[in-house]
Order: structure tokens, then sequence, then C-alpha cells
């Protein structure tokens, strides 16, 4: 697993091997998200972002982010092997100032202690229903900006909550990415 473009391209990151039962975004559909975001439909949805990264895994998402010039990223994630691997990714991109773990479940983040973001990242286990909780509680907690753009990843097509449109669908295999939008 690498950082596949920005400041950091190439930049090796640690993946969970068989601990945790963690899947990380592969590399090919990973750097496919980022052309996406880096222009066309959704403008540079990238630079300057405000990002928040829920079931962050790895927090593979969030550095790619960071790479292609975000301006900070809070990755969410409550695994014992998660933050394991999130902490020694931070490190390998010296990206201690500009990231920074909560060791939350993503479904109950409570309220946001700071500014609402305005790029999500969500990547649930596949097929658990676990995106629906997590995005609404989310929105409940003011985590979500007016506006924001939320990039769900899942094994199948996503329907999305109240206060989300549906604004691009793309399949890399098994993999779903639905692009929403806040609308409120």
């Amino acid at each position: 697993m690498r950082i596949v473009g920005g400041a950091w391209r190439g930049r090796a990151l640690a993946g969970p091997g068989a601990a945790g039962g963690l899947r990380p975004t592969q590399d090919r559909v990973r750097e496919s998200l980022f052309n996406v975001l880096a222009g066309g439909r959704f403008g540079d949805a990238v630079t300057g972002a405000r990002v928040l990264d829920l079931f962050a895994g790895t927090g593979a998402l969030a550095l790619e982010a960071l790479s292609r010039g975000a301006a900070e990223a809070v990755l969410v994630d409550d695994g014992r092997a998660a933050a394991r691997l999130i902490a020694e990714n931070i490190r390998a991109c010296h990206a201690a100032d500009r990231a920074r773990h909560l060791r939350r479940d993503a479904r109950r983040p409570g309220p946001c202690p700071e500014a609402p973001f305005d790029l999500v990242f969500l990547d649930p286990p596949y097929g658990k229903s676990l995106g629906e909780a997590a995005l609404a509680a989310a929105q409940a907690g003011g985590w979500i900006a007016p506006g924001a753009l939320v990039v769900w990843e899942e094994s199948a097509p996503v329907t999305p909550p109240a206060g989300l449109a549906l604004r691009d669908t793309r399949r890399y295999g098994d993999t779903t990415l639905a692009f929403l939008e806040a609308t409120a």
C-alpha cells in the first residue's frame, strides 16, 4: 500500500496484513477516486479541504487527501489494529501537524467540537448497514458542513439518507463509490 499522488506520492503505508479484518481501499480505486475529486464535476474538492475520514482503517484516504493538498484531516476509528496503523501511517507521512486520530465508534462520534468538515470519506465494513448509522450520527453531531462532499465506499449501490443527495456513482470491481452532497 502506498500514497498514489501528490507531495507524498510513492510513500509506503503500513497495511493491515491479516490483522483486524481491515479492508483498505485498493491503490487503483484510491487513484481513480482522487482523479474524480481533482476536477470535472466536483471542481477541486481536495485542495484546502477539511477532511473527515469515518471508519478510517489505515488512514490511507485521509493521508492521500493531505498529500494532494487538503488542509487537515480527522480520522475516526475505534479499532485497536486501526489505531496502530493510523498512528504508524501518520508518522510515516510526517503529518502529525495536520492529521489526528479520534478513537471513537464512527456510528457514535458525538457532537463536533470544531467547524464542520467539507470532504467526508465513509468506508464502513461492506454490507452491514454501518454507513447509514455513521452518516446519521455525523449529520446530527454537526460534523458535515452544508454543501460538503461525502464519498461513501460500499460493495453495492447505496441509498442516501435525508439531507444528502446522490451526485454520482462509480463502480470499480466489487467496490462502489457514491458521491453525495450535503443539502442541509
